[in-house]
């Protein structure tokens, strides 16, 4: 366990003012699963956006997917709206390599062509594989790379963070 304390409450309405400074007419959050979709569903309530939010999985388009398999969260893919068009909002909590972005960009586009992506993130704690920077983060922290970082959320809604060594 490590001994940063991020408060992600506190960081969760800094990624709410941000994410409207993003927002455009008939934009639409995607979340990924499963942290950004948890911040995509309170997101869209926050935000008072009407209709469903988007919540979509990597688990398909990952570069290691013959390593890994069939993931949890491989058939959460949910798009309630036409994708063909429209600005999306993508959400996540936690950006670290950028292989999880690339991937549900991939699977976003098997759904049509958007006008335009936007990825705004919780945290952001660097060490990117790709070429893939948020448009918002609420956080940059840095970690050694044998630690995991990732939202928690409690019964009533609430976010926290879980620090563990990577197996």
């Amino acid at each position: 366990m490590s001994s940063l304390l991020l408060d992600a409450e506190a960081l969760y309405a800094d990624l709410l003012a941000g994410v409207r400074m993003l927002l455009q007419p008939g934009s639409a959050l995607v979340g990924i699963w499963s942290g950004g979709a948890w911040l995509a569903e309170r997101l869209q309530r926050d935000l008072k956006i009407d209709g469903e939010h988007g919540v979509i999985s990597s688990a398909l388009h990952r570069d290691d997917f013959g390593s890994r398999g069939m993931a949890a969260g491989a058939d959460h893919t949910r798009l309630p709206f036409e994708v063909e068009g429209r600005h999306i909002v993508l959400i996540d909590d936690v950006l670290f390599t950028g292989r999880t972005t690339r991937a549900v960009i991939n699977e976003l586009f098997d759904f049509g062509r958007p006008a335009s992506v936007t990825l705004a993130v919780l945290v952001d704690r660097g060490g990117r594989e790709l070429p893939i920077q948020p448009a918002f983060s609420a956080a940059r922290v840095a970690l050694p790379r044998g630690q995991r970082l990732s939202l928690a959320r409690d019964e009533a809604g609430r976010f926290s963070f879980d620090i563990k060594d990577a197996a």
